[in-house]
């Protein structure tokens, strides 16, 4: 079973609640670390969820974004003109007006294949970020999969295991081949977020909750790992 203490779930009314209260939420972890550490770095997930997080986020002007970094929890290996891209998304979405001054680091460095030429390329521009994060955003598949993180992955093992930054991963429902920081780098932060939204999800993360192979539904390595998450979720 997962350490339930360190899950805290709440409930919003409607989507565009969650992705203000979400926002509302990572900026005071970007403020805290910038008055502790002077910088801060968020990882954030791409798909079709976080859109309005992302926009809420990005119009927040109280924040220093000139000492923000923003990266990707995974991305698919695709070029940023791709709309598979999750760069494409959080450039379009997030990186507008106050928040253009952040700086971003993508996971994509180039080529066809996530070879080990390019996820050396990818991991030394990742060594130059905070060994904390302010925040990590994640989101969940109806499969169980977060990150790259996904049942039957080539990689999944060391994935769940590696200190990274990050490897690449190939899975029968990855489409693409892609990259992804590892958990133990994705665990070292202030704030650790689970947004998810719909009865499926809600269904999902019970199931998750529960007894299984991490495996099966690796959320679960999230979800037992110790660190407190904080699960925001609306219908």
């Amino acid at each position: 079973m997962s350490d339930t203490a360190s899950i805290e779930r709440r409930s919003f009314a409607d989507k565009v609640t969650l992705a203000k209260e979400l926002a509302e939420g990572v900026a005071d972890r970007i403020r805290a670390a910038i008055a502790e550490r002077g910088v801060a770095a968020i990882a954030v997930s791409g798909g079709s969820t976080p859109g309005r997080f992302f926009q809420a986020l990005g119009k927040t002007k109280d924040i220093e974004w000139d000492k923000v970094i923003v990266t990707l929890v995974d991305e698919r290996w695709v070029d940023e003109t791709s709309d598979r891209s999750n760069a494409l998304l959080v450039n379009e979405r997030m990186l507008q007006g106050p928040a253009a001054f952040a700086r971003f680091f993508p996971l994509y460095s180039g080529g066809d294949e996530p070879n080990m030429e390019a996820v050396a390329k990818t991991n030394a521009l990742l060594a130059q970020l905070p060994d904390q994060f302010a925040a990590v955003v994640l989101g969940m598949g109806s499969d169980g999969h977060t990150a790259s993180f996904f049942p039957g992955g080539d990689t999944l093992d060391q994935a769940l295991t590696s200190q990274g930054p990050a490897l690449s991963l190939r899975a029968p429902g990855a489409g693409e081949p892609r990259i992804t920081l590892t958990l133990p780098r994705l665990l070292r932060t202030d704030g650790l977020y689970l947004h998810i939204e719909g009865e499926e999800k809600a269904s999902v993360l019970d199931t998750a909750l529960g007894d299984g192979p991490i495996e099966d539904m690796p959320i679960r390595a999230v979800l037992r790992s110790g660190h407190p998450v904080n699960v925001y979720w609306c219908p």
